[in-house]
C-alpha cells in the first residue's frame, strides 16, 4: 500500500510539473535567477572563497525578458570584493549581456557574453572578457521557480588575460514572473 501512495505521489507530481512547463517561459514573462559562479570569470554569482586568511566574495543576479516563447534575453550585474590579509581592498563590477532558449520550455541553451573590470580581476592593463556556451536542465518545482543545474564552457576573448577556456558547473535558481 504504502508503494502504491509513494508511485501515485510521485505521478502526481510529475503531471503537475509537466504541465506546469512552458507557462513559465511564455512570451512576456520576466526571469530573475541566481547562480553559483567562478569568481575567475567576473562573475554575476554568488560565490564566497576564503584560504589562508583571505577571502573573496562575489553578489550578482541576472534579469530576463522573453521576447518569444522559451526565448529570454538577458541582463546580468555582479559586484565582487576580498579581504587580503596584507594591503588594500580590491573590488570588481561584473556584467553579462546575452540569450537564454528552453529546449521544449525545460533544457535552458545560453550564449552570453561576461566582462568584468576592477582591481581584483585586472592583470596588468587587462581585464577579463568571455563568451559563455551553456547548458542545464530546469526543474520547475512550482509554478514561478526552478532549480536550473548546468554546464558551462567560457572562451576566453582576451588572449593577453588568458588564453585558456574554462568549464563550469554551476547551480542556477530562477524565478519567473
Amino acid at each position: 500500500m504504502r508503494k502504491l501512495l509513494l508511485c501515485a505521489a510521485i505521478a502526481v507530481f510529475g503531471l503537475s510539473s509537466v504541465n506546469a512547463q512552458g507557462e513559465q517561459t511564455s512570451k512576456g514573462k520576466i526571469l530573475i535567477e541566481a547562480n553559483t559562479g567562478n569568481a575567475m570569470l567576473g562573475s554575476t554569482g554568488i560565490n564566497f572563497v576564503s584560504s589562508d586568511g583571505s577571502s573573496a566574495y562575489n553578489v550578482g543576479l541576472d534579469g530576463g525578458y522573453f521576447i518569444m516563447d522559451d526565448l529570454a534575453l538577458k541582463l546580468g550585474l555582479g559586484f565582487g570584493g576580498d579581504n587580503p590579509d596584507v594591503g588594500d581592498s580590491e573590488s570588481s563590477f561584473s556584467y553579462r549581456l546575452g540569450a537564454k532558449y528552453y529546449v521544449n520550455s525545460m533544457i535552458p541553451v545560453t550564449v552570453d557574453l561576461t566582462g568584468a573590470s576592477g582591481d581584483a580581476v585586472k592583470i596588468g592593463n587587462e581585464t577579463p572578457m568571455w563568451l559563455g556556451l551553456g547548458a542545464g536542465y530546469a526543474w520547475f518545482i512550482g509554478d514561478n521557480v526552478s532549480i536550473e543545474p548546468g554546464l558551462r564552457y567560457n572562451l576566453s576573448l582576451n588572449d593577453q588575460y588568458t588564453d585558456e577556456g574554462v568549464f563550469q558547473f554551476n547551480v542556477g535558481f530562477a524565478l519567473y514572473f
